[in-house]
Parts: C-alpha cells; sequence; structure tokens
C-alpha cells in the first residue's frame, strides 16, 4: 500500500489517497443528481441501482480513506504542513465530520426506506412524495458533506 502515500496528482501537498478520495467527494453529489435524474424520467430501476451503487462505493471509498489516515498518522500527520491554525482546522475538520455522518444517517435511511416501500408496492405510488423529500434532505447532506470535505482538504493541504 506505498502507492497511497507517493504525491497526489492534484498538485497539492497531498498523498495520492488524499486526492482520490477528494475526487470522489466532489463526484459524489453530481453522480447523486444522475441518479435523481432517472427517477424523473421514471427509470425507477435504473434509480434504485444507482443510488444503491453510489452508496455502496460511496461507503468503500471512506473506509480506503480511513485506513489511510490511520496509517498516515491521523490528522496530526496531516495538519503539519497546513499554515492554518491548528484549532481552526481542527473545528472545521469536526464540523465536516458532524455533516458527514448525518448526512450518511440520512442517506441510509432513505435507501432502506425505499427498498422496504419498494417491496410492499407502495414505492413508485403511495409513498412517492414522502420518498421525494427524503431524497431531496439526503441529496442537501451528501452536497454539504461535499463541500466541507473540499473545505478540510483546502485547509490541510493548499493553505
Amino acid at each position: 500500500m506505498d502507492y497511497m502515500f507517493q504525491p497526489g496528482f492534484l498538485g497539492t501537498r497531498a498523498p495520492f489517497f488524499m486526492d482520490f478520495v477528494m475526487i470522489m467527494v466532489a463526484l459524489l453529489p453530481l453522480l447523486v443528481a444522475i441518479a435523481i435524474s432517472f427517477a424523473k424520467k421514471r427509470n425507477y430501476r435504473a434509480h434504485a441501482f444507482t443510488q444503491t451503487f453510489i452508496y455502496v462505493v460511496a461507503v468503500i471509498v471512506v473506509g480506503y480513506f480511513e485506513y489511510g489516515v490511520r496509517l498516515g498518522g491521523g490528522y496530526e500527520g496531516f495538519v503539519q504542513g497546513s499554515s492554518v491554525s491548528h484549532n481552526y482546522a481542527f473545528y472545521v475538520l469536526i464540523f465536516h465530520i458532524a455533516v458527514a455522518i448525518i448526512g450518511f444517517i440520512v442517506w441510509t435511511h432513505t435507501l432502506i426506506t425505499a427498498r422496504k416501500d419498494s417491496k410492499a408496492h407502495t414505492l413508485p405510488g403511495l409513498y412517492s412524495k414522502a420518498h421525494r423529500k427524503a431524497g431531496v434532505r439526503a441529496f442537501i447532506w451528501i452536497v454539504a458533506t461535499a463541500i466541507t470535505g473540499i473545505w478540510v482538504y483546502i485547509l490541510l493541504f493548499m493553505v
């Protein structure tokens, strides 16, 4: 796994794995928007499949990220090269983690509920309006997670 800590490809101080994760985080809202577009076109199978696929890939990427952070010395190992105040970067990181956890819970709940409702033949149908609202909430949290993740990356590797 030495490749993880080779210089990244975005031209910052970040190692390869951080650049890879950053690209995935930045693309996540776009990918989810594409999955949502399938539902808008009434292609519910493609919508369900792509949402689930993107969710699983996102969980794997987070696992890869956590592994890399642990091997790289944790937060302390990455904040050392930054010119930003340690406390400021730490508070932004805590804020990002809180947003990401809430977003993960909301997204997970939306997917589980959708699967259950689909099997009960109430989605699409009776629960479509509620699912749409839950999906909008999940999407907002996904966007917030991406924005705060990019913010942390900028603080740790670009400033």
